[in-house]
């Protein structure tokens, strides 16, 4: 059943870029279009292009992980300064949105920088999608079960159903049915963020009450 339904989600995930492909390609090719209009068209084709290229590359990573690539980690003393350098990636994007983000807490750990970088980078991302204006992120690095480091990503703003939360980390899902086509997000983020977890020898976690919903992951401490 999970594969019949992960099936059609690829389908249907692809079949809107690859409609606005053939659409604008046959359009070019009946009609005689000024050379501006035809680099404006190839400039939208290769946009959509670039998108079912990022669709195929998250799902051949996904794929690794399932048949259980673990990450070659290095040492770092400070998980929160990788952090930092998320976070100011995603500086303008927030302000865009109106929020802000804050790092909180600290801890050593063994982990493959440029994975972990994407996991807290999915998360802050998809947090400043649905944050309230106004808000603050807040980031939190803390120690959880023994050996076990946590990051956490928190935001206010609308709750997730209860129901929903078990299901954040399938391929493609989505708990907001009138959001379920987005150029910029193509639902596999917080798969990834449980791939890249599992890789880590850690989890995925969600939780969403009082307004305050709760997405992040753990990795192994390596101590």
């Amino acid at each position: 059943v999970q594969m019949e339904g992960f099936n059609a989600d690829v389908a249907h995930e692809m079949r809107t870029p690859l409609a606005t492909l053939i659409g604008e390609t046959e359009l070019a090719l009946s009609t005689r279009p000024s050379p501006q209009a035809l680099r404006e068209t190839l400039g939208s084709n290769l946009e959509e292009l670039q998108r079912l290229s990022s669709i195929v590359n998250d799902m051949l990573f996904l794929s690794q992980a399932d048949r259980g690539a673990q990450a070659r980690g290095a040492w770092q003393s400070s998980l929160a300064g990788i952090v930092q350098e998320v976070t100011q990636y995603h500086e303008a994007e927030a302000l865009d949105a109106g929020v802000e983000i804050a790092v909180a807490g600290d801890a050593p750990a063994q982990v493959d920088r440029t994975l972990f970088q994407r996991a807290v980078s999915n998360l802050v991302s998809n947090a400043v999608r649905y944050a309230a204006q106004g808000s603050v992120i807040e980031v939190e690095i803390s120690r959880g079960n023994p050996g076990e480091i946590l990051i956490a990503v928190r935001n206010a703003g609308d709750p997730i159903p209860e129901e929903h939360l078990p299901r954040l980390f399938y391929r493609f899902y989505r708990s907001d049915s009138s959001r379920e086509f987005d150029a910029n997000h193509h639902g596999l983020g917080l798969a990834i963020v449980a791939a890249i977890a599992r890789m880590h020898g850690g989890r995925s976690f969600a939780l969403s009450a009082n307004r305050v919903t709760t997405i992040g992951f753990s990795v192994a401490s390596g101590a």
